[in-house]
């Protein structure tokens, strides 16, 4: 009995996933740290898109105020000024683009000011995630550099 247990184990061991995980565009999923260390989202698919939110950050965060507390402020909708920073969907949108290796065609959602820019992404041969907020034109924007964390 523990022969024919190994002998499937070792058969199954050979089969690999190839479940809609393991598509290129589904790279970008997971979590990820800013640069700074002071931000960490975690990306996930939604809707043939895909979308990330906030599971971390430490910005403008003091013992006082615990980034759990922290709200929405500067939205200009009065209504969702009360609505929790953490857990925020801050990326929208997102489609893979298998022509250039990118994710593109989404939105970002900048806490800080409380307005949207279009957003695209892309990863470095390094396994860097490049996120780059620009409002029409590509060249002018800014870039954000976050890496895998566990």
């Amino acid at each position: 009995m523990r022969y024919l247990c190994f002998c499937v184990l070792f058969v199954f061991s050979f089969f690999k996933n190839t479940g809609p995980a393991d598509t290129p565009a589904n790279r970008i999923c997971g979590k990820w740290e800013s640069a700074e260390k002071n931000l960490t989202v975690e990306v996930y698919p939604y809707n043939n898109t895909f979308k990330a939110k906030i599971i971390r950050f430490t910005g403008g965060v003091s013992k006082t105020k615990p980034m759990e507390t922290i709200t929405d402020i500067k939205n200009p909708d009065k209504a969702l000024r009360d609505r929790k920073v953490l857990g925020l969907n801050v990326v929208e949108g997102l489609t893979y683009n298998s022509g250039s290796d990118t994710w593109e065609n989404g939105k970002i959602y900048e806490v800080q000011s409380g307005k949207y820019w279009n957003v695209a992404a892309s990863l470095t041969k390094d396994g860097l995630l490049k996120v780059k907020g620009y409002w029409h034109i590509k060249l002018l924007g800014k870039t954000m550099t976050f890496k895998r964390v566990q």
